[in-house]
Formats: C-alpha cells, sequence, structure tokens
C-alpha cells in the first residue's frame, strides 16, 4: 500500500521525505522489521522503540513514525513526526488492512471480571445460531474452528487489524473481543469501529498500572466514550459505576441488572453443583453455569445478542446449552467423590463471587457430614500488590483451610509476594492457613487433607499452562496437576 493512503486520519506534525513510496507491513518492535516496512518508535516505561531507529533503517524500513525525529536525517528514508506515536498507529492499521472492523460486527467487552466469559460465550452462541465467528480473548483468539495462542488480553492495533482481515477474508460476520484497560490507555484500540460495548464491572484491580481506582475507571470509560452513535452500550447497573460508562457515550445507552430496573432483567431462581436456574424476562431457562457471578454473564450475553438483533427465545434455548470457558469454575471430580474446582480467579472479588458461590454449595450439596473448601491461591509477581493481604483475607474469611502458594511469581522473589499475602490473614485464622511455595506440593497437600464431599478451589491461574518465573514460561496446568492427584487417591 503506498504510504500517503496509509498516513489517513493520521496526525502528522512534520513530514520529511516522501509519501508515494510503497510500503509492504507496519511494526513497532524493530526485530520485525523487513524492507519496506513503516517503522512505528514508541516510547515505553522500559524500552523507548525511539532508539531502535537505526537499526530499523538498517534492517530495511522505509519509513519511520515518530515522536522525537533523529538529530540526524537519512535522505532516503520518510520520517512522520507525530504527538503520539501509539495512537497514530491505530489509525494507520486500520487503513493498511483497509477496515477490517467496518466489514463485520465487533462487540468489546471490558469490566475486571467476566470479559473472557461474556466473550467467549457470545462467540459460542452465535456459532450454534449459524455464524461464522471471531474472538480474540485472554485464553485465545479463534476464528470459527481455527486457534490462535494469546498473548495479551487485548493485542495490539496492528495485530487486531491484521486478526480483523483475517476474519473478513474468512467469511466471518461477528467478532467479540476482551478490551483490557491497558488496551484503552495504550491506544490498542484507536482506528476500530465497534457495533457495541458490554461493561461487566469494575473492582480492584491493575492499580499498579493505573495508579488509582480512578484512573481505572476513567480507562474502562475511556472504551465507552469511544463508541459512535450507531453502536450500543450495554452496561451491568447493579455495579455502582455501571451508570458512570454510560456518562458521555454517545451510542445506544442499554442496561442489565438482577436486582435494579434494567432493560435486560434476570432473577437467580436456583443454583445447584451442576447447574443455574434463571428468570429472564420473565422466561425461565436452566444453564449449565454455576453461581450467581455467572448469572450476570449470562444476562450480559442475552442482553448483548437481543441488541444485535437475535430472537431472544431462540437465544436462551441456544445458551441453555454452552458449557462454561476453560478454566472458569470448571469442576473435577474424584473417584472418592472430591470436587475440585480451577477457577481463573486473580482479583478479590472474583475470589470472593467464587467462593461464596462455593459456600453456598457446600451448603445445600451434602449428604454425609458437611464438607470443608480447601482454597489453594497465590498472587502474580510484578502486579498490582495491594491486593495481595485482601486476597489471602478473602481466602481465609470464606474457607475452613487455606493454602498460600506461588501463581506467576515473573521477577519477583515468591516468598515475598507470599510475605505480603500472610499479612492480610487475620490471626484468628492463622491455624488453618499454611503457605507451601510450591504450587505442585500446594495442590498435592489440598487433596491430601481432603476428605469425600470436600471442596478444593485452585484459585488465580484457571486456563493457563505455565507458570512465569524469571521470565521464562515452565509447563504448569493446574488440571493436569490436580487429575493426577486425584489418581493417586
Amino acid at each position: 500500500m503506498i504510504l500517503s493512503e496509509i498516513l489517513y486520519k493520521v496526525s502528522l506534525q512534520v513530514v520529511s521525505g516522501k509519501t508515494d513510496i510503497e510500503i509492504n507491513n507496519i511494526v513497532f518492535d524493530s526485530r520485525q522489521v523487513q524492507k519496506g516496512t513503516l517503522f512505528v518508535a514508541i516510547g515505553g516505561t522500559q524500552v523507548d522503540g525511539h532508539t531502535f531507529i537505526n537499526k530499523a533503517i538498517e534492517l530495511g524500513a522505509s519509513a519511520i513514525l515518530c515522536e522525537n525525529l533523529p538529530e540526524s536525517l537519512n535522505e532516503e528514508i520518510t520520517y512522520l513526526k507525530v504527538e503520539n506515536s501509539a495512537k497514530e498507529m491505530g489509525f494507520a492499521a486500520a487503513n493498511f488492512y483497509k477496515h477490517p472492523s467496518k466489514k463485520l460486527r465487533l462487540v468489546g467487552v471490558t469490566g475486571t471480571n467476566g470479559k473472557t466469559s461474556i466473550a467467549t460465550l457470545l462467540f459460542r452462541l452465535f456459532r450454534k445460531l449459524g455464524y461464522r465467528c471471531g474472538l480474540l480473548s485472554t485464553v485465545q483468539n479463534q476464528i470459527d474452528d481455527d486457534i490462535i495462542p494469546s498473548t495479551h488480553t487485548t493485542p495490539d492495533s496492528v495485530k487486531v487489524n491484521q486478526l480483523l482481515s483475517e476474519m473478513v477474508q474468512k467469511g466471518v460476520t461477528y467478532c467479540f473481543m476482551e478490551v483490557s484497560s491497558h488496551a484503552v490507555v495504550q491506544e490498542r484500540i484507536t482506528g476500530l469501529y465497534f457495533a457495541g460495548g458490554i461493561f461487566t464491572n469494575l473492582t480492584h484491580d491493575h492499580l499498579d498500572f493505573h495508579g488509582t481506582f480512578d484512573n481505572y475507571l476513567k480507562a474502562k470509560k475511556g472504551f465507552f466514550d469511544q463508541l459512535p452513535a450507531t453502536a450500543f452500550a450495554l452496561v451491568n447497573t447493579d455495579d455502582k459505576v455501571g451508570k458512570v460508562m454510560l456518562q458521555n457515550t454517545a451510542a445506544r445507552k442499554e442496561t442489565y441488572s438482577l436486582k435494579n430496573i434494567g432493560t435486560f432483567k434476570g432473577k437467580v431462581l436456583a443454583c445447584g453443583l451442576f447447574g443455574l436456574q434463571m428468570e429472564i424476562d420473565s422466561k425461565e431457562v436452566w444453564f449449565k453455569l454455576i453461581g450467581s457471578f455467572n448469572a450476570y454473564n449470562l444476562l450480559g450475553v442475552y442482553g448483548a445478542a437481543v441488541l444485535l438483533g437475535e430472537d431472544s427465545e431462540e437465544v436462551l434455548m441456544q445458551l441453555s446449552d454452552i458449557q462454561p470457558p476453560a478454566g472458569r469454575f470448571e469442576q473435577i471430580v474424584s473417584k472418592n467423590n472430591i470436587v475440585g474446582i480451577i477457577d481463573y480467579a486473580h482479583t478479590p472479588d472474583a475470589l470472593k463471587n467464587v467462593l461464596e458461590t462455593i459456600v453456598d454449595l457446600k451448603e445445600g450439596n451434602h449428604q454425609g457430614g458437611i464438607p470443608q473448601i480447601i482454597t489453594v491461591v497465590g498472587c502474580g509477581g510484578n502486579r498490582d500488590a495491594t491486593k495481595r493481604p485482601i486476597m489471602a483475607e478473602i481466602a481465609c474469611k470464606f474457607s475452613d483451610k487455606v493454602i498460600l502458594t506461588s501463581d506467576n511469581p515473573r521477577n519477583e522473589d515468591p516468598m515475598d509476594i507470599l510475605a505480603q499475602m500472610q499479612k492480610g490473614v487475620p490471626s484468628i485464622h492463622f491455624k488453618k492457613t499454611q503457605t507451601i511455595e510450591d504450587r505442585h506440593e500446594a495442590i498435592l497437600a489440598a487433596v491430601k487433607m481432603a476428605k469425600p464431599e470436600d471442596i478444593i478451589l485452585v484459585a488465580g491461574k484457571g486456563h493457563e499452562t505455565y507458570q512465569d518465573i524469571k521470565g521464562v514460561k515452565h509447563h504448569f496446568d493446574d488440571k493436569e496437576v490436580l487429575r493426577a492427584a486425584f489418581g493417586e487417591i
């Protein structure tokens, strides 16, 4: 594509060189540069892309998009100075891939908890309704049956447009994607055209990145502020900031609720170990998902599907047959009837929701003695440290026994993370809490102390199949370890 076509809507401050040159690709990682590349230099907290401009030119870059021009300019290279490289890269990428987000119906899901579940449920629902669909999620990116590994909750703007372009070429008409707060602030969704946006909830998370809860809120709200008038904005009004998301959006404002008045109204009638009975818009339906937090997810999915023009009764019938996403309240039952639950819960609110659901199940699903809840939980390294003691406190409050263990320590010392978690353990719960750094040993210990009908929650990693230690991802799967441990009983 000719560079001048790629620069449509890009706010340029300085142009040095020709804009009628051919561009073969757009990258912001100099290691991916080849002949005819537009290299985008993005300033970062750890690495500044501007320091790699000369390397990019050596590797064949034809044009440079940057915030700061080099002191010495190469006459054979086109330099494009902008105020915000990441933002303008979004517009450039959309132009380069010929605006694929306008050629299908793209729905974004944002919030602290529930993004993956809602996006995945929508993907599965619309496939059951007969559509070709795409999915961009924390667990994986997917084009119908083709699975593409996922590295971020929301990919960078170039990758997003590339994936959407591939979806369009393969006949996809709907794509459902998670929109993280990082993605909004880092301009990863700039230049995309959304048919709708869904807000789940806002709780304690990512303060290591955003600094304050208010900044975190503004990042989520920023997604809705960008929605066009042709889109819908569907928010959970049972969350105290739900309506805040709608304050400045041009999109059609819609709501869903279990407790208040909403466009889409639901009610939990019964919740058991194998499903959830709900009333949605005066219709009673049994779902295979479990827990009140999933009641919100199902209601959000239902609302979005109806807003996208689907028949309400057909939506409920198809939804009732859908399994929960991987690593979301996923159950494994041992031969002697110990129930293991794998869940991605890695925020205080998510852990609280899962444990409250397990408490309800514990009280209504036992035949002999009262079962105990054993929770295995950790916190990731190089992430929001303020939630660590809160996570431990919640685990202690709702569990009979707690094992604090390692999650993804990344570049932190696991014992330092665990020491911070231990500060949240109330003194009255010291005796029922132990710390085992090795996650494999922690899960084995939980199984060894469990009796028939006890419930073991292994929280924090869910679908993940690795442990991130010192920059290296080692294979580790909670489900594999738990199944193996059950097999040894």
